[in-house]
């Protein structure tokens, strides 16, 4: 039996604006096996893989942040599920389930969950979150810029079958699946699974201008309610996250807005992000971060200088972002890549 991890009062983590941190978002690898047109560019560079954290080193940062108050963990990447034996990865982490953490999830694409839904969920995941910007075969392939549609639908099918949730996560693309939305909303809602689209965010150089990809959901929501009767739902997420929901009566689902852009979220943010390199960032919209690895290596047993460098982060966590996509030929707001960070 795992020991008693469970934080006290007095040591949990919380930002200079009483903001208490209770999800952290893991990347365990920059790499994919997709090259998404508004993610990362066609020929990418990914890190080598001595400037990853080790297994061992993202357990250890994982039960810390647990001791400090954390109760939900999502697993992210690039793509987590190409991460070399990912799966021992989330039943060390796993062994933590009902005794601190109440939630161990993970976003993917989905085209190697065929092979890992029935082990995921016997280390105790019981939803997944599946990126999927198109259920068109050859829209599919070029947003993706080299997927195999039918992978990622046999990923979705073997998940429902062992009894993980899914909810999708679309990306909005004005000229990309923007007129597609309606159809992706009914597939989904049709298999039971709920729906979040999402505002193209301008990090890191994709070789697009995004301009070109960026569609306020504002205006996708107006198109939306012309079709059908749309019900702002309270949001039921443990996470107090950025989704706002809405119920669409005629096809019985629950639709999810994510508005960076066009409606800031961050005054409940709750969330830290940590790299595949052991970088915390404090803000997806913001570059401040604190690193980890070098101290975890340096220090291997100083759970106090561990402990003071969340401390640290914490303090220099900021109100909020500032993202903005305002005119052609503007670069990104960052260049470090959402697959760097972890989505």
């Amino acid at each position: 039996m795992a020991d008693d991890i469970r934080p006290s009062k007095t040591n949990l983590l919380v930002d200079r604006f009483g903001r208490q941190i209770t999800y952290l978002r893991l990347s365990v690898t920059d790499r994919c096996d997709l090259r998404c047109t508004y993610c990362m560019a066609e020929r990418m560079k990914f890190l080598p893989r001595v400037d990853l954290l080790t297994l061992e080193e993202l357990d250890l940062v994982t039960t810390t942040f647990i001791q400090r108050g954390v109760r939900k963990v999502r697993l992210t990447g690039g793509e987590p599920l190409v991460r070399r034996d990912v799966v021992s990865l989330v039943e060390r982490i796993g062994r933590h389930l009902g005794n601190g953490l109440d939630e161990l999830t993970l976003t993917t694409n989905a085209t190697l969950l065929s092979d890992h839904a029935s082990a995921l969920y016997a280390a105790g995941v019981r939803r997944v979150n599946i990126s999927l910007d198109s259920i068109d075969p050859a829209q599919f392939t070029a947003i993706t810029r080299r997927g195999d549609l039918a992978k990622v639908m046999a990923g979705i099918e073997t998940a429902l079958s062992v009894g993980l949730k899914v909810k999708i996560n679309t990306v909005a693309l004005k000229h990309q699946n923007a007129d597609e939305i309606p159809a992706i909303i009914e597939w989904a809602h049709g298999l039971g699974m709920d729906i979040t689209l999402i505002e193209v965010m301008p990090l890191g150089e994709t070789g697009e201008d995004r301009i070109d990809q960026y569609i306020p959901l504002s205006m996708v929501r107006d198109q939306l309610e012309q079709r059908w009767t749309l019900t702002d739902q309270p949001n039921r997420d443990m996470t107090a996250g950025p989704s706002r929901y809405v119920q669409i009566t005629e096809t019985g689902g629950r639709l999810g807005f994510i508005t960076p852009l066009t409606s800031n979220f961050c005054a409940g943010c709750n969330r830290v992000r940590v790299t595949c390199t052991g970088r915390i960032y404090m803000c997806l919209g913001q570059d401040d971060h604190v690193d980890l690895r070098g101290l975890i290596r340096d220090h291997p047993n100083d759970a106090t200088a561990l402990n003071k460098a969340l401390d640290q982060a914490l303090f220099a966590k900021p109100e909020k972002h500032d993202f903005a996509i305002n005119r052609r030929g503007e670069g990104a707001a960052l260049t470090r890549h959402m697959s760097v960070t972890g989505g």
